[in-house]
């Protein structure tokens, strides 16, 4: 067989137009790394109460770190709070969201640039797609962000652009990026959850997505209470500064405006703001000074009882499954019997048959449901609502406003809001 050669000239141009390739490509020995998910716990109390062991990459107050929450199924994620303290370490990034890793699985950064999770298996779990791309290092930085970056420091990647349901001191939502935060699912289910923070022109909003709901739904819009940004903003990024007498915690656009959050009397560099588990939007601040050694405070509660703005009614899981709300309580059950006690265990009568001569309406005056608020609805009759949600299976119940002619589907009861207005309708479906 007769094999390929070349004159030495272009032999050697030829070496050297490889050789750009391969010295990109190359990450220094000694910037590689391998971490095994094995061995002892952490000793100190962490968000969810669960287990973690800790990795190298640190700088202070963050830590990588491997936790579980579930007995072998294990998140890499990416934790905040002050060492030698009884204060709760939060969890303010996660790697393999909804996709857990056993013991033994492994985190490597190899010669190749890439930021692997896999697991014990060999399944790649997680990884940054970053092979190749000339990245030469990896740190943990001191506001959070974990980047790889090439031989010149520019980063080829950053965690800061895949945020979860936190955002840093420092860390923007893009429009043409990751423009949102999405809550986890409960205190032991870290997969995606059905509230979410999202960055729109103009505005952010608050929105209620549910398996049973064919769209997902506003619950709040930030231009009631900031007003509207007259000028298309790129970006919101999470800052704050401290001058003689406050620290200001406040989201800031590139046109120049911002939205004061907070102003607590201390430093307030250690922050985040976050989507909840109730589909609450806060600020949550380190406080060193506490008696404890340290503590961390809500510096800003949306829907906050104490606040004249929103008040927790317009929370959709406020009164769980179902229940009606007013002045932040939960008062009252909504049933075909009219109003009873409410309890966690308020839940409107479950329906199995689609066919229109197997259900019924009950109504309930002066409510309204957690979406008729910032949602238009639809400029329709009250019979041809409540057809509307005859005619689709999944809807529960219909509200409807008589001085507008406006009609609401829903998909989820949960929360109803007490109102003044009896011109407010809601109607429930229920089993004959």
């Amino acid at each position: 067989m007769a094999s390929l050669s070349l004159p030495k000239p272009f032999l050697s141009l030829f070496l050297l137009s490889l050789f750009p390739f391969f010295a990109q490509a190359l990450v220094p020995l000694n910037e590689t790394f391998k971490y095994v998910n094995q061995g002892s716990f952490g000793d100190y109390i962490v968000e969810y109460d669960g287990n973690y062991r800790v990795l190298r990459p640190f700088a202070s107050p963050f830590q990588l770190c491997f936790y579980n929450i579930t007995p072998n199924a294990f998140t890499l994620a990416l934790r905040m709070g002050i060492q030698r303290t009884e204060s709760l370490f939060r969890w303010v990034w996660e790697a393999n969201r909804g996709n857990p890793v056993r013991e033994n699985a492994t985190l490597t950064f190899g010669q190749d640039g890439n930021l692997v999770l896999a697991d014990a298996d060999g399944r790649i779990a997680w990884r940054t797609n970053t092979s190749n791309k000339g990245g030469v290092g990896f740190r943990l930085l001191s506001n959070g962000n974990m980047v790889l970056y090439d031989s010149k420091g520019k980063f080829i990647w950053q965690s800061f652009d895949y945020p979860t349901d936190t955002l840093l001191v420092g860390q923007s939502l893009q429009l043409k990026g990751p423009n949102k935060l999405v809550s986890r699912a409960s205190e032991t289910d870290n997969s995606a959850g059905p509230y979410s923070f999202i960055f729109e022109p103009k505005r952010f909003a608050l929105y209620f997505k549910s398996p049973n709901s064919p769209k997902q739904y506003v619950y709040y819009d930030s231009t009631q209470r900031f007003g509207q940004s007259n000028v298309v903003s790129e970006n919101v990024t999470l800052t704050s500064e401290v001058d003689a007498a406050y620290s200001y915690i406040y989201l800031t656009y590139p046109n120049g405006g911002s939205q004061v959050l907070a102003r607590p009397k201390y430093n307030a560099t250690s922050s985040f703001l976050r989507i909840d588990l109730d589909g609450n939007l806060r600020v949550y601040t380190y406080y060193a000074e506490v008696d404890s050694g340290g503590a961390w405070e809500e510096t800003f509660i949306l829907f906050d009882r104490d606040s004249s703005w929103e008040t927790e009614c317009q929370l959709p899981s406020r009164c769980g499954k179902f229940g009606l709300c007013e002045d932040n309580q939960c008062v009252a059950c909504p049933s075909p019997n009219g109003l009873t006690g409410w309890s966690k265990n308020c839940e409107p009568k479950k329906v199995t048959s689609c066919a229109a001569q197997d259900v019924y309406y009950y109504k309930v005056e002066g409510v309204d449901h957690f979406i008729s608020k910032y949602n238009k609805g639809e400029s329709i009759k009250v019979d041809a609502c409540g057809n509307k949600c005859t005619k689709d299976c999944k809807c529960l119940g219909y509200f409807y406003n008589t001085a507008s002619s406006r009609c609401w589907i829903a998909y989820d009861l949960k929360t109803l809001t007490k109102v003044a207005n009896s011109t407010h309708l809601g109607f429930i479906k229920a089993p004959k």
